[in-house]
């Protein structure tokens, strides 16, 4: 039996301005401060536990000692994740249900969406091309709702493009958000899961009939343990958590554009033949900018690690952006260097941008394989299809913005497409 000692404390009656202060730096910040993986604080009232790092992070994994159910905070569940969704299961109900989303990321499902992806560049790249300058992340958030919606199945009318890319894009945007912000947040997810609902009702009703391997097919059939079709708006949930998370990789697409103008001795080394150093560049914009700060849990049960206890009904923060830049885990971890994946040893708790832990029976986003394909595409476009001009603008990022991007959003002129293979 290990001896019992103190957790890290951080002092004060609640530090959940100090969290919206710092941002992304928060938990870092004190983790350095105490010198350990973790530190209790209180949030919203309540005593929390922060965690970071790699052996923190395959804790926070365990399915025995944490549990999602009841973690994330309403404002969150209403707006980013929506009301019933696999991200608020455990157990058997998370394993089946999880099953689903995973049958949709077999390879062919990828190979295409890859398809889906190069074909929606080259239409939207030639549009580009007839203006003087775009804001790309816009722009990029409209190409990836018009991939997602093609690729999962969904109807979407050239009409209604701009609203759907804008309530979808609101989900993650505004999550957060307070104030006005917040409540518009809600209405894009009200009009949202309404559009997706009547989509699969159409569904059942036989009136629409989307391909079997798409997500629309997939989640309007789909039944619970019990044998009983999902409701429609839970049905409806599950849809959008393919659709936005699809349309939120614009913040990932903005960040390799602005990589390209920060780095560009990397355009060569991107030209290769072999697609390898891609996969590489595309993981170390993963890994270098910010996506999401951290992800929450519940203490299942009581329990002792490192002699540090841990309370049933705890909160739990996980710390994604700090563990990708623990100087413990990676080499200079603050400099731009792809290189560092052709050794990487493939852990699922070191490199944690999108969570980790195991796919299947975990709780690490099932998308993350869609989101380096459509980003590997996208670096093929904007390195060897695309010739653009970057002009003077504020590329700069916050850190306390949650999520961030770049502040101009990244502005491009004079594009222009090219042929293949020139």
């Amino acid at each position: 039996m290990s001896e019992q000692k103190e957790m890290p404390q951080e002092e004060g009656l609640d530090q959940s301005l100090s969290l919206l202060r710092e941002g992304y730096a928060y938990i870092p910040n004190r983790r350095r401060a105490f010198q350990s993986e973790v530190f209790e604080t209180r949030l919203m009232g309540k005593p929390a536990i922060c965690m970071g790092g790699k052996e923190a992070a395959a804790l926070f994994y365990d399915p025995k000692k944490f549990q999602r159910e009841g973690a994330a905070p309403k404002r969150a569940v209403k707006t980013l994740f929506g009301e019933g969704g696999v991200q608020g299961l455990d157990g058997e109900a998370h394993r089946h249900r999880k099953a689903a989303f995973m049958a949709l990321m077999a390879p062919k499902q990828i190979a295409r969406l890859a398809d889906v992806a190069r074909a929606q560049w080259t239409s939207i790249a030639g549009k580009w091309a007839a203006q003087n300058e775009i804001v790309f992340y816009k722009e990029a958030q409209e190409l990836l709702c018009r991939i997602a919606c093609e690729w999962a199945g969904v109807p979407l009318k050239e009409e209604e493009v701009k609203q759907r890319t804008e309530e979808l894009s609101a989900l993650f945007e505004s999550a957060v958000s307070v104030g006005p912000e917040y409540w518009k947040t809600r209405r894009a997810r009200r009009k949202a899961e309404k559009w997706v609902g009547s989509l699969i009702e159409e569904v059942r009703a036989g009136r629409l009939q989307p391909p079997e391997e798409t997500t629309l097919h997939v989640f309007s059939h789909h039944r619970d343990l019990d044998g009983n079709v999902l409701d429609t708006k839970t049905a409806a949930v599950e849809v959008l958590n393919i659709l936005r998370p699809i349309t939120a990789v614009s913040i990932y697409l903005a960040f390799t554009a602005l990589a390209l103008h920060q780095f560009p001795e990397q355009k060569p080394k991107l030209t290769s033949v072999d697609g390898s150093y891609t996969t590489y560049f595309v993981q170390e914009v993963r890994r270098f900018y910010p996506f999401f700060p951290f992800t929450g849990a519940k203490v299942k049960t009581e329990f002792e690690w490192r002699g540090m206890h841990f309370k049933e009904g705890t909160l739990a923060l996980l710390d994604l952006y700090g563990t990708n830049h623990d100087p413990m885990l990676w080499e200079n971890p603050d400099l731009f260097q792809p290189e560092r994946f052709e050794s990487w040893e493939k852990s699922p708790f070191d490199f944690i941008p999108q969570g980790g832990g195991d796919y299947h029976n975990g709780h690490r986003c099932a998308g993350e394989w869609i989101t380096i394909e459509l980003m590997k595409v996208s670096v093929h476009f904007l390195v060897k299809r695309l010739s653009y001009r970057v002009p003077e603008q504020d590329i700069s990022f916050s850190m306390t913005s949650i999520p961030s991007m770049p502040k101009s959003g990244f502005v491009i002129r004079e594009i222009q497409l090219k042929e293949e293979g020139r």
